[in-house]
């Protein structure tokens, strides 16, 4: 259970869960017309039975699959067309697929008619450990990342780690760099299980992937019960996010998001360890964990130090005029003077940044 301001929900993890979904929303959200929202590549799955299969009375709205399509102008589209059908107070919204669609269609049920309830089913790894779960909701904007959006959590969540193996194999991997953060912001045991494991996560063995998925919904959710509107120890969070939101506007988000953060942790740790702050290591064990994984340690094609920072600097994180990173200490502790983030100089980010090329 993830608790909240208003009460708790459930996270249902196993094989087959997907497959008692029309069973679990006829039970927590009786009586209500349902809106399935989904990009046209996971309804078409869902549809041709590969997912599953919704009851006929369900009604299905998609958009085109890709971060960039969680846009203010993709939110309008979709309420406007839940209005057109005539969807009143007493509906709900199921958000099937990845982390964009659950950003997406969280965010329209937040909204609509100020609010009605909704199911996260994820269906992508980074989706299922991280995205799902926590209540935040929103869209992009030109100037930057989730800038626009609310807090609303969901009745429940469904994962299906069967689910999974659909997802091609990049998509798949990038997934796993919320889990190693994870593990550095608050359990080293669970960080350490992953470098002995990375040969079971990356070859999909279901009881590691399992094991996987839990944990990190523990980890997440204990955060977010402690400080739902993140105005303090969530800001951990986003450790290594700093850098890979820049990363993603960039690069247009031609680089997927796990990806992004998997480089964004290893310049923040960096950071950490050039401030003193981390223990002299932490970058070179990061770095050995994302490269068994299979994921990038540093970039194909280099990035203007200065477009980076441009983008750093309209992070939420950030006070005063300073850009702020929430750092890691060592796997399971992160850094607090003062408060949960860090202010830190232009000159040690743009050392740090020339490390991932």
């Amino acid at each position: 259970m993830v608790t909240h301001a208003l009460g708790s929900y459930p996270v249902y993890v196993h094989g087959g869960a997907l497959a008692g979904l029309p069973d679990l929303v006829r039970r927590l959200l009786p009586r209500r017309r349902v809106a399935l929202i989904a990009d046209a590549r996971i309804e078409e799955l869902y549809r041709t039975g590969r997912l599953g299969s919704t009851p006929a009375e369900w009604e299905t709205l998609t958009f085109e699959p890709g971060e960039q399509s969680k846009t203010r102008a993709s939110w309008a589209g979709l309420t406007d067309a839940l209005m057109t059908r005539g969807f009143g107070r007493d509906s709900a919204i199921i958000a099937l697929g990845g982390g964009v669609t659950g950003d997406l269609a969280g965010f329209v049920a937040a909204t609509y008619m100020r609010g009605i309830p909704y199911l996260q089913v994820p269906t992508t790894v980074l989706a299922m450990l991280d995205a799902a779960v926590g209540g935040k909701t929103g869209v992009d904007t030109p100037f930057g990342k989730n800038l626009v959006g609310a807090f609303h959590p969901p009745s429940a969540v469904v994962a299906d780690p069967q689910t999974l193996a659909t997802l091609p194999d990049r998509e798949y991997r990038a997934g796993l760099a919320e889990a190693v953060k994870h593990g550095l912001i608050a359990d080293e045991d669970y960080f350490s299980w992953m470098e002995a494991n990375a040969a079971a996560l990356v070859s999909r063995q279901t009881p590691a992937l399992t094991r996987l998925i839990r944990r990190s919904v523990e980890i997440k959710g204990a955060v977010v019960a402690d400080d739902e509107r993140e105005s303090g120890k969530r800001a951990i969070l986003n450790a290594g996010h700093t850098v890979a939101h820049a990363l993603e506007q960039a690069t247009d988000y031609r680089l997927p998001h796990g990806e992004a953060v998997a480089l964004g942790l290893i310049v923040e740790c960096r950071i950490a360890e050039a401030k003193g702050i981390a223990q002299t290591g932490l970058t070179r064990r990061v770095t050995g964990l994302f490269t068994s994984l299979g994921l990038p340690v540093r970039l194909d094609t280099p990035l203007e130090p200065v477009k980076l920072l441009d983008g750093m600097t309209r992070d939420k994180k950030n006070r005063e005029g300073n850009i702020h990173f929430a750092l890691v200490v060592e796997p399971g502790e992160m850094h607090r003077v003062g408060g949960w983030t860090t202010a830190v100089p232009v000159d040690l980010i743009r050392a740090a940044l020339a490390s991932i090329g």
